[in-house]
């Protein structure tokens, strides 16, 4: 890496111990001089180890001057004069970045004494002045909390631990507390003055995510005309960041991007201004369109789970597990046709153990090539309208992944080699099988075994797919059927809920990043890096080794 000049370099003290610190337009360092002088002739790691820490200045939060609170002013008696950079009391405090466990951050700061207030006041502006530079940093928020999510924290959780860290940063913000379902996507849609904003930030769930998202897809097309209802229409990217503070039952968008699900550190990675792409599905019926999805469609079981987790809503978070076991015990399939088009060129698969990390080759090649041509998906229609491939038969689930859908509880998620802005969605379909052998599959989402090395599991990588039900019947048809006998209705009743009789066959419902699709029969596409969040992905790092050892000037 070529050497960046120095801007600034002084003897100054961190805890009455005097180091050598050195900015550049990259980095800041202090090492301790004593300690250098010890290791001289050593390995430089060793060094590094033992004295030296350096900030990259893109994780600087802040600086400010300390205030002189010492007993240095003239209090008319004797004071003794400094003596050494650690007696002075001119001070300035640096806010960083600092890594901990399991790809968490946190706010950490360093104080250095300077002999001279010149000098003092030299390292703060020359500071403030590289962080001007990064102007990828938000300045002004607007922010949505969700009262209601998950345990009910969320103004807690924004006031106590991601305010203070907007405020040090110099972030302004403007709150709204939503106050229905909905509240937030109504407002972006027709209310909110968007140019005021480098960003909007949600506190709560994947629901309140999900809100904030459609409604700033939307009014992005309603401001560029898009038709919404039209598969063809090739959407128009958001021009705002989202960012997303963690406060719900299921986090499962903020873990997959960011890799914790820790209020503090999504705040830290709006702070600094981190830019992560990301897909969006279009989910269709006929000519109209239903829905926007990010994370997971899901079709039998998990439609099921979330049919049954909704009627139970009073239990909390403990309602998913209640209602997967149900499911599981119901053991249902559902019969229907597949068909998709496959994912072609270098998008890897499903299987390849690629996993999508920070600064991912997969999601910059996907990048560039929509770049190179604005039109690509709608030559390859054109190209591919005779290469889509159709599967009929009996699943227990129908998944459709944008993302690994990894979560505390699933560390590898649905689709471990998922990725989150390549264009594609891992379409997984489970075949009917054995209680077991599901439990089996179901299990391996939990360790490190491959969930797709089943016979009844097959996984593809694709850029549209359709489902067509075996049995579409409107309601109206039903009530038409059940209104002749009155005694008919209470046994067609139970043959629609169980499949054993074989009167009628049951449909499941669609589950769209947590809520409920009515519709069955639905056509989805995959639009290419339409969103972008304030995350940079899931870091690579040894779990012990501190991040800072690796920087130099």
């Amino acid at each position: 890496m070529e050497k960046q000049p120095r801007l600034l370099c002084s003897e100054l003290c961190v805890q009455r111990r005097l180091y050598e610190v050195t900015l550049n337009c990259a980095i800041l360092a202090w090492k301790d001089i004593q300690i250098a002088k010890k290791h001289t002739g050593r390995a430089i790691y060793g060094a590094v180890k033992a004295g030296s820490h350096c900030v990259p200045v893109c994780e600087i939060i802040a600086v400010q001057e300390k205030e002189d609170d010492s007993p240095c002013k003239d209090t008319g008696k004797w004071q003794k004069v400094p003596q050494s950079p650690a007696d002075c009391q001119h001070a300035f405090t640096v806010f960083y970045i600092e890594r901990t466990r399991q790809h968490c951050w946190r706010c950490s700061n360093v104080t250095f004494h300077c002999s001279e207030h010149s000098l003092c006041l030299l390292w703060v502006q020359t500071i403030r002045e590289q962080l001007g530079l990064l102007t990828n940093r938000p300045k002004r928020l607007l922010v949505y909390i969700n009262p209601y999510g998950g345990k009910q924290r969320g103004k807690q959780i924004y006031d106590h631990k991601v305010a203070p860290i907007f405020s040090r940063a110099s972030i302004s913000t403007d709150v709204i507390v939503t106050e229905r379902a909905n509240h937030a996507r109504d407002h972006l849609k027709t209310e909110a003055d968007l140019k005021k904003y480098d960003g909007v930030v949600c506190v709560g769930g994947d629901g309140m995510f999900s809100e904030i998202m459609h409604g700033l897809v939307s009014r992005m097309q309603q401001d560029a005309s898009v038709d919404e209802n039209s598969m063809e229409e090739t959407l128009v990217p958001c021009g705002l960041r989202i960012g997303i503070i963690p406060a719900g039952s299921t986090d499962c968008i903020c873990y997959a991007t960011v890799g914790s699900n820790d209020p503090v550190t999504s705040a830290l990675h709006i702070v600094v201004g981190d830019s992560q792409p990301m897909d969006v599905c279009s989910v269709h019926n006929e000519n109209s369109f239903l829905r926007y999805s990010v994370s997971l469609l899901g079709y039998g079981f998990y439609g099921d789970v979330l049919t049954y987790s909704e009627r139970k809503r009073w239990m909390g978070p403990a309602r998913y597990d209640i209602s997967g076991v149900k499911t599981f015990l119901s053991h249902r399939y559902y019969e229907g046709t597949v068909s998709f088009l496959p994912a072609e060129g270098n998008l890897g698969t499903p299987r390849d153990k690629m996993q999508c990390r920070s600064g991912c080759s997969i999601c910059r090649q996907s990048s560039s090539d929509k770049l190179v041509s604005k039109d690509e998906d709608s030559v390859s229609d054109a190209e591919c309208r005779d290469t889509w491939t159709v599967i009929r038969g009996k699943f227990l689930a129908i998944n459709a992944a944008n993302m690994s859908c990894a979560c505390p509880r699933s560390p590898k998620g649905l689709s471990p080699s998922a990725h989150l802005a390549d264009g594609t969605t891992d379409l997984i379909l489970v075949r009917k099988c054995s209680r077991i052998d599901f439990l089996r599959h179901l299990l391996r989402h939990t360790n490190k075994d491959d969930q797709f090395d089943h016979s009844f599991v097959e996984v593809y990588r694709v850029k549209q797919f359709r489902f067509t039900p075996r049995y579409q019947e409107c309601d109206s048809e039903v009530d038409l059927r059940e209104s002749g006998a009155g005694g008919k209705r209470f046994l067609s009743q139970i043959c629609r809920e169980h499949r054993a009789c074989g009167c009628m066959p049951s449909q499941s419902n669609w589950n769209c990043d947590g809520e409920i699709l009515p519709q069955t029969a639905i056509q989805v596409r995959v639009h290419c890096q339409l969103i972008t969040l304030f995350a940079r992905g899931i870091e690579e790092q040894p779990v012990f080794e501190d991040p800072y050892t690796h920087c130099a000037i």
